[in-house]
This record gives C-alpha cells, structure tokens and sequence, in this order.
C-alpha cells in the first residue's frame, strides 16, 4: 500500500448520520476534484487536554482517505492517501 501525506484542508459537501446520530463525511472536495465515500469508516476520537479532534479513515471503494476534524466539526483535514 501506498501511502501519501496531505496536511491541506478539504471542503466536506455532504454529511452522513450514523444509528446515534454522530456525522460524517460522505463527500470530499480536494484540489478542484470531488470524492463520494462508501462507508462511515473508521473513527478514533482524540483528547488532549480543552481540545478534541477526530481522526477518520474512508474509502471510495479504491483509495483510503485519512480526516481530522476539530472539535467542532468545521474543519477537516486531508491528512494522507494511500493506495
């Protein structure tokens, strides 16, 4: 597997719910190109001392896509591709 380091912030367009309601995201723009994710993936929650932040990977079917969120939900992060 290949794997790629981002570090640029993405635009969400579309949000997907869960059974508790929790959200995530279902598409990406990146760079100009949109991204339609398949699943609700992985999610890792992370907490470092006021602050919260969410790792979560997705795929498209073909390409796995590692976020970071805030603790809001307002901002993403495209931290890594890997094919």
């Amino acid at each position: 597997m290949k794997k790629k380091n981002i570090n640029e912030q993405v635009i969400i367009t579309a949000l997907g719910f869960r059974k508790n309601l929790t959200a995530y995201p279902r598409r990406m723009v990146f760079r100009g190109l949109t991204y339609h994710f398949i699943d609700a993936g992985l999610r890792c929650l992370i907490f470092h001392s006021d602050r919260i932040a969410e790792i979560i990977t997705l795929t498209d079917g073909e390409v796995n896509y590692c976020l970071r969120s805030d603790d809001r939900g307002c901002n993403w992060i495209l931290l890594s591709i890997a094919s």
